[in-house]
Order: structure tokens, then C-alpha cells, then sequence
């Protein structure tokens, strides 16, 4: 689910850091451009884990702040096709369920994905939304909010980013996990306890 990647980057330190520690001046900057952001095939980065090498300081013509190439590893969230994650659900529309880690929202499992045979109907609580239940030996269990669910990483994928967006699109997502819960041992935690 997390790993440690190595990365090589040419970075421009602007002149109002240079009266900091270098490690401390170059780590800022390289969280300020990296935390918090997927890097297509790579993953979501989490953190600077540390800085390996820092190399050159040019400083070109013209310019005030000095340029530096910097290896460091980061943390870095990219869970493999077939592990097992516990989420919380966010949203359960008609077309699957919307689950989400605290740190990472756009964990989707489309309806074909849900146990087998699965049902949806209006939930009473929120009109927008459906609630999905599955029915196993006559007896219905719901997949509501209140338990944490358990899913299997069907696949991940990096979409290109549009050019355009309609207003009512919802928010681009750079990093998309496809769950399953249809197999033994997956869905709310409270099913199998």
C-alpha cells in the first residue's frame, strides 16, 4: 500500500530561503511541489521520507535563486491489484458505492463488483442516495455507513486530465482505485463477525 520511491529533480530555491539550512530550505520547497499530489504510474505522495543528495547550486544569468538537482524518497500510496483495504463509505449511488481512506476519496465499486445478489433501494435517511443490500440464506445485509467496509483493489488507474470540463462534472480525479466486494470475508467488517 506504501512504499518508498526515489526521485531525482532539478529544483529552484528562491533567494528568501538561502538564509536557511540548505536540508531544511530544499525540503520545504520539495513538499510544497509534491505532498499531496499523484504522480501518473507512481502513486499519491504522501511525504519527503529524506533527501539522498544535493548536487550543483547554479545560479544562471539573470536569475536570483540558485538551482539545485536533488535525489530524495518519498512515501508514496499506490495499493497493488488483489490487497485487501478497510474504508469508509462516502457515497452509495445506483451505480456502486464511493469509499474513502480519510487521506484518499476516489475508491469507486461499481455494482457489478458487489456481492452477488446484491439490491438497491431508496435509502430513508439521505434522498440522494441508495442504499445497497445483499441477500444471503433468505437474510438481507445492508451496506450502510455505520461499519467499515473491507474491499479488494480490482485495479488502479491514472486518467489523462480533460481539456474540459462541464460545471456539473464532478471534480477530476488524477488517481482512480476500482474495488470489489465479491468474494468471502469483503464488505462491512459487522457481516462476518
Amino acid at each position: 500500500m506504501f512504499y518508498l520511491s526515489e526521485i531525482e529533480h532539478k529544483l529552484r530555491l528562491p533567494p528568501h530561503l538561502l538564509n536557511l539550512p540548505l536540508n531544511e530550505a530544499i525540503k520545504g520547497e520539495l513538499e510544497g511541489l509534491f505532498v499531496d499530489k499523484v504522480i501518473a504510474n507512481l502513486g499519491l505522495i504522501i511525504s519527503i521520507y529524506d533527501i539522498r543528495s544535493i548536487d550543483d547550486g547554479f545560479i544562471y544569468p539573470s536569475e536570483g535563486a540558485s538551482t539545485y538537482t536533488v535525489k530524495f524518497r518519498l512515501i508514496v500510496f499506490r495499493p497493488f491489484v488483489g490487497e485487501v483495504i478497510t474504508a469508509k463509505l462516502k457515497e452509495s449511488k445506483a451505480e456502486g458505492l464511493r469509499l474513502s481512506l480519510g487521506f484518499f476519496d476516489d475508491i469507486y465499486v461499481p455494482a457489478p463488483l458487489l456481492p452477488d445478489p446484491s439490491r438497491s433501494e431508496p435509502d430513508p435517511e439521505n434522498k440522494n442516495q441508495v442504499r445497497w443490500i445483499w441477500k444471503f440464506d433468505e437474510l438481507d445485509y445492508p451496506i450502510d455507513g455505520v461499519d467499515e467496509i473491507r474491499f479488494q483493489v480490482h485495479n488502479v488507474s491514472y486518467p489523462s486530465m480533460p481539456l474540459e470540463q462541464d460545471k456539473d462534472s464532478k471534480p477530476f480525479a488524477p488517481m482512480v482505485i476500482k474495488g470489489s466486494l465479491d468474494a468471502d470475508g469483503l464488505g462491512p467488517i459487522s457481516w462476518w463477525i
